[in-house]
């Protein structure tokens, strides 16, 4: 027993020894300017964008809690993670390309071109609060329950249960802050591009042993158990009963996604680093393609729990973490520990990167008239990151003492910020005369309504909080367009175009976004009573739909590819 943990131990401080020296040999000498450290000099390319925004948005919170959601309910709450899809072809198509010609770096930065200082100080706030008081401190301490839930790390270490939670935060939250504060976004992002083919690498391997041990030894045999017994649990249409409704996806769940994936500074940062248009594209829309996979490797294992295991744990959290210990062989499993902590760190050093860009382009230039050398903007951003990374460190352990009442907090506080966000940069990228006022306005009216709606009429409005997401952006917008026509601006505002990097669009980029849409209604048609949740089998109807998709694809792309040919 004593050797297993070594060797775990030891492999999983190589893994990540080999991630950092390959993440410092290439960012060696090229984070000393604003664009080096903030942008990654803007010369990311694809591979290094969709890896960075896997990793990104993946963390152990995920991998814990969708298997666990899958083994507990069904596979409703894929949702979340497959329609994310259709975002990333709305930031690839509409957003990217204007956010690349104004060479922005920072979301608060476009606000300001848009509308004014007021604006952008008021985004600032919303999210440098978001982000330093629960969403850093939420990831650190999540990340670190589930490295505990994975390996007893009281039992290694002799410690009590808290003090072990507050070692592993901190060892988590130094490694991920070492990127973040030592290399910048180049350094995040190729570590998250390393650290994300670990992550494939252990999200295809789980479920493909778990089929093996369902079936006796023959995959074969396992694949045809997980399809024919319990095919409820391989429905998606969620009733009003489950974890995800199916009817949100269609209401408040495109404009959360759509902030997230499209307005959250922590999740562009790494698109607006993009060397140019095509590569940026190529990038989100990869990223489209690994969220299609995300409910085979991160859903279909808590399925395959619940066959071996049955319905009798005490938490479903606990399906996958015994999954992966039953499953992985010793010699896997300090690579398995090494990916789990490189997805938690990914997410905890992006954030961090993030704060820390945030405050120093959006904060401190500014205030300082925006005269800051690139040297001092720099060494400002560093001084942040330690700042707001050791206030995390002594946030984190802080929620295990009031666990129900802070994640009730953590679950809700993005709905503070992220539809005005989505609202304000709509109605500003597609109006010309809409002023700062209406800006303001909505920003203000949306903290008050669903401040109230979430804490002193939560018993009375009994509507899906997603749902209220929906309701509240259309009526923010309305107010914005009602502003615009009440007090217009007296000259249109331009967009001013900055020829920082090659804004030709990519070719394929169109079509591409074309069967992604179609990969995301095909894997609904999946797993839903048409095909994999039914007893009978798949009908006649998926096949229908099925070829249809199919039929419209093969017309798109030889569209395409005739346009190519002859351009």
């Amino acid at each position: 027993m004593q050797s297993s943990i070594i060797f775990t131990l030891a492999s999983c401080v190589f893994f990540m020894g080999l991630v950092g020296f390959v993440s410092w040999y290439k960012t060696r000498g090229t984070v000393e300017d604003r664009d080096g450290y903030f942008l990654a000099g803007r010369g990311l390319g694809a591979t290094f964008i969709a890896g960075s925004l896997l990793l990104t948005n993946l963390s152990a919170e995920q991998l814990i809690g969708l298997n666990g959601s899958a083994y507990g309910f069904n596979m409703s709450s894929m949702a979340w993670e497959v329609t994310a899809a259709v975002a990333t072809i709305a930031m690839a198509l509409i957003f990217l390309p204007r956010y690349l010609a104004g060479a922005f770096t920072t979301l608060p930065q476009f606000l300001a071109d848009r509308f004014d200082d007021g604006v952008r100080r008021m985004s600032v706030v919303l999210f440098m609060l978001g982000y330093g008081l629960v969403t850093i401190p939420s990831v650190l301490y999540s990340g670190s329950i589930a490295v505990m839930q994975l390996f007893d790390v009281p039992g290694l270490t002799g410690l009590d249960y808290v003090p072990a939670l507050i070692t592993t935060v901190i060892v988590i939250g130094v490694t991920g802050a070492i990127y973040a504060v030592l290399g910048g976004l180049k350094a995040v992002a190729i570590s998250d591009t390393i650290n994300g083919i670990g992550l494939l690498i252990i999200g295809i391997l789980i479920p493909v042993l778990g089929l093996i041990a369902l079936g006796g030894g023959d995959f074969a045999r396992g694949l045809a158990t997980l399809t024919t017994d319990h095919p409820e649990k391989l429905n998606a249409i969620g009733s009003s009963t489950d974890p995800t409704p199916f009817g949100t996806i269609f209401t408040g769940m495109i404009f959360a996604n759509l902030f997230y994936w499209c307005t959250n500074q922590y999740v562009i940062q790494r698109t607006l680093g993009a060397k140019s248009l095509a590569e940026g594209q190529k990038g989100v829309l990869a990223s489209g393609f690994f969220k299609i996979m995300v409910p085979f490797m991160m859903m279909i294992p808590g399925v395959i729990a619940y066959h071996l295991y049955g319905p009798g744990f005490a938490t479903i959290d606990q399906a996958y973490p015994r999954l992966a210990n039953d499953l992985l062989p010793i010699w896997l499993a300090g690579f398995f520990l090494a990916v789990l902590l490189g997805a938690v760190f990914s997410s905890f050093n992006s954030l961090l990167n993030s704060a820390a860009t945030l405050f120093a382009l959006d904060v401190y230039a500014p205030a300082r008239g925006g005269k800051v050398d690139d040297k001092s903007l720099v060494r400002i951003a560093k001084i942040a990151s330690v700042v707001i990374a050791l206030f995390s460190f002594t946030v984190a352990p802080l929620l295990h003492f009031a666990e129900a009442g802070l994640w009730q907090v953590i679950r809700i506080f993005t709905g503070f910020y992220n539809i005005p966000t989505i609202a304000i940069v709509i109605v500003g990228l597609f109006t010309a005369r809409v002023p700062a006022l209406g800006a303001k306005i909505v920003i203000v009216f949306h903290v008050v309504t669903y401040g109230l709606l979430r804490f002193v009429f939560d018993d009375v409005v009994t509507l899906h909080f997603i749902h209220q997401y929906a309701l509240l952006f259309v009526a923010e917008v309305a107010i914005m367009l009602a502003v615009g026509y009440w007090k217009p601006l007296k000259e249109a505002w331009r967009f001013t175009t900055r020829d920082e990097v090659d804004l030709t669009e990519w070719r394929f980029a169109k079509p591409l976004a074309v069967t992604l849409f179609s990969c995301v209604v095909g894997l609904y048609l999946l797993f839903s009573p048409l095909a994999l949740a039914s007893t009978g089998g798949f009908s006649t109807m998926f096949y229908a739909l099925g070829s249809a998709l199919v039929i419209v694809n093969l017309a798109i792309w030889g569209i395409a590819s005739r346009r190519a040919g002859t351009g």
